[in-house]
């Protein structure tokens, strides 16, 4: 298989896909390294493929099926799994989380977490990579975008975040 027709098969896996799809799994697919695979997608990216790259893998964007809500917060980063979680177990998706940087402007940092297993992959991940969340950058003040199935569910994800007092006023 020569090199456009790896990338043929990646696109096409990735359009396939109900979930992301790590470096890692792929390169173990096509029986290359991780690295060609990083490099493949970029050229996909340079193609005009809208690949999306998470803490779990690549992704093509699909139309989100729901309602998309915005909320400030603010806590601690040992707090991070607490704020995710609380999220997630109202049965939403936290789809990233965006920080205002002085220099670069808004910064944003895609998630897809639906579950408690999610948030516990994305929290260890931190740990065993000594990465520090983006909040720390502006003294833990971030946003959080979150696809909520229904306008309940968007406001139990403000009621619990109004308990934690992690929602930023």
């Amino acid at each position: 298989m020569d090199a456009q027709q790896r990338r043929q098969v990646i696109a096409r896996r990735l359009e396939e896909s109900a979930g992301p799809l790590s470096a890692a799994s792929l390169a173990r697919e096509l029986n290359v390294s991780r690295q060609i695979i990083v490099g493949d997608v970029a050229l996909l990216r340079a193609g005009g493929l809208d690949i999306t790259a998470t803490p779990r893998g690549y992704l093509l964007p699909r139309p989100p099926a729901g309602i998309k809500c915005v909320f400030a917060c603010r806590h601690r980063a040992d707090q991070m799994a607490e704020e995710l979680n609380a999220m997630v177990d109202q049965g939403c998706t936290v789809l990233d989380v965006i920080v205002e940087h002085p220099i670069y402007g808004q910064l944003t940092g895609p998630l897809r977490l639906s579950s408690r297993y999610d948030v516990a992959q994305f929290v260890a991940r931190c740990r065993e990579q000594a990465a520090a969340p983006l909040s720390q950058l502006t003294e833990g003040v971030h946003l959080h975008t979150v696809l909520c199935p229904d306008r309940g569910t968007a406001g139990r994800v403000r009621e619990a975040l109004e308990r934690l007092d992690f929602l930023y006023q």
